[in-house]
């Protein structure tokens, strides 16, 4: 991701190394996400095996949390609401992979409003983050 001199600064997310570390061991993301709520990789899996599965709705709730969870995250990280948040850097990604699930559900339930502010929103944050999830 090339960074626009004149724009804001990319906005990193602290890692979260023990929730992330029970995520990449192969923890069940349920009881991660009960362990750290404030985790959205753990939602964000969460929302991918729903989605995957079918359960378009179940999907859809555990992505918008993991999306309110990044959010109130990357605002605690000097996020004003625009700017990049980069992809290749992995405590972004379960944010990112949370709003990419938020998308899609929001389109599979006739949500095109959202669906589409949401495909923005990714695509706006970094066009890699986009690819990477299938909104591209």
């Amino acid at each position: 991701m090339t960074h626009n001199l004149l724009g804001p600064e990319p906005t990193l997310l602290p890692e979260h190394t023990v929730a992330q570390a029970a995520l990449d061991a192969g923890v069940d993301p349920a009881g991660v996400a009960a362990e750290h709520p404030y985790f959205s990789a753990a939602w964000a899996q969460l929302a991918e095996s729903a989605f995957e599965a079918g359960e378009t709705v179940a999907a859809y709730a555990y992505a918008r949390t993991g999306y309110h969870r990044g959010l109130d995250q990357l605002r605690r990280a000097g996020w004003k609401g625009f700017g990049p948040v980069p992809w290749s850097h992995r405590p972004n990604q379960g944010f990112l992979r949370a709003l990419a699930v938020l998308a899609k559900a929001a389109g599979k339930i006739g949500e095109t409003e959202e669906y589409e502010r949401c495909r923005t929103f990714i695509t706006d944050s970094d066009p890699a983050a986009a690819e990477a999830t299938g909104l591209a």
